[in-house]
């Protein structure tokens, strides 16, 4: 069992930036971010494999979010910059159980993730 604890969320003015952090409890094999925004789908954004730092991007957020990591602190954070009001979401840190590959093609399968963080709230406006 793995626990993930996200904190870094708030409110920022468009075009600024925040930092997401996700601490695991374990190890595990790739950590993805998903968010919802009110009356939406959740959708996954980003996703990061530590075996080989493979990593995913969804087109939305592609040049403006980078996921990095930590291992000594269990870490996976994602930098959002160039934020705007269509970012507004909360947004999920998600690990799986088991071994999952993060293409840099494919957007991760809420389905195969297993450990999911609490959520913390994004608002961009002005």
């Amino acid at each position: 069992q793995v626990q993930l604890v996200e904190s870094g969320g708030g409110l920022v003015q468009p075009g600024g930036s925040l930092r997401l952090s996700c601490e695991a409890s374990g190890d595990t094999h790739a950590v993805a971010w998903f968010r919802q925004a009110p009356g939406k789908e959740r959708e996954g954004i980003s996703c990061f494999t530590m075996l080989d730092n493979s990593t995913y991007y969804q087109d939305s957020v592609k040049g403006r979010f980078t996921v990095s990591r930590d291992s000594t602190k269990n870490t996976v954070y994602l930098q959002m910059n160039s934020l705007k009001p269509e970012d507004t979401a909360v947004y999920y840190c998600a690990a799986p159980s088991d071994y999952y590959y993060c293409s840099p093609d494919y957007d991760p399968q809420a389905y195969a993730f297993n450990y999911w963080g609490q959520g913390t709230q994004v608002t961009v406006s002005s």
